[in-house]
């Protein structure tokens, strides 16, 4: 037999017997329906929401994400196009809190935040081609990997529209300049 053959006839086997050391397929017997486990922790018992900063980021990012491809323009805050604080500024006043108009000014706004310590939500600065050594750009974590201690980020690109950049990218690794959390 070949080492083919040997592959698919192991792949066929495990696949006919691995389900039956599944166990049984229903994990929620005796347990309410109604209720979704991984998410308690958002609600009190009288089913009002208790985290607000939660589902407030989760709308604003959902927000965000519905965003991409939107156009840049100069000066602008939106929803038909963006600048980059144009659109980090749009976002949180989407939830409720005003940032100032220029990412030099929402840099001074919230508190400072190490690189290692980013969340989902925290604006992110940069220096631009124009702006020497102050800063010219800004965009809002989407995600933090600890162990390779980078972040993706959502934002306005004179280039490419809102888009979702990585801060491995030449462009921005050697132009970050630091972070800041808002909170309400």
């Amino acid at each position: 037999m070949s080492i083919k053959k040997l592959k698919i006839a192991f792949i066929s086997l495990c696949a006919v017997a691995l389900p039956a050391f599944a166990g049984p397929a229903d994990d929620n017997e005796g347990k309410n329906d109604d209720e979704i486990e991984n998410f308690d922790f958002l609600y009190t018992s009288d089913g009002s929401v208790e985290n607000y900063d939660v589902v407030s980021m989760e709308n604003m990012m959902d927000e965000a994400f519905s965003l991409i491809g939107t156009r840049y323009r100069a000066g602008a805050s939106g929803p038909g196009g963006f600048d980059c604080s144009g659109f980090t500024s749009y976002l949180y006043r989407q939830i409720g809190i005003d940032l100032n108009r220029s990412s030099r000014g929402q840099y001074t706004q919230g508190e400072a935040v190490a690189s290692n310590d980013l969340q989902k939500g925290d604006l992110v600065f940069f220096t631009s081609p124009g702006s020497g050594r102050s800063i010219g750009h800004v965009g809002i974590v989407v995600d933090y990997d600890p162990m390779k201690k980078n972040f993706s980020f959502i934002h306005a690109s004179s280039s490419s529209g809102v888009t979702v950049s990585s801060s491995t990218e030449p462009f921005y690794s050697r132009r970050y300049v630091g972070a800041r959390r808002i909170s309400q």
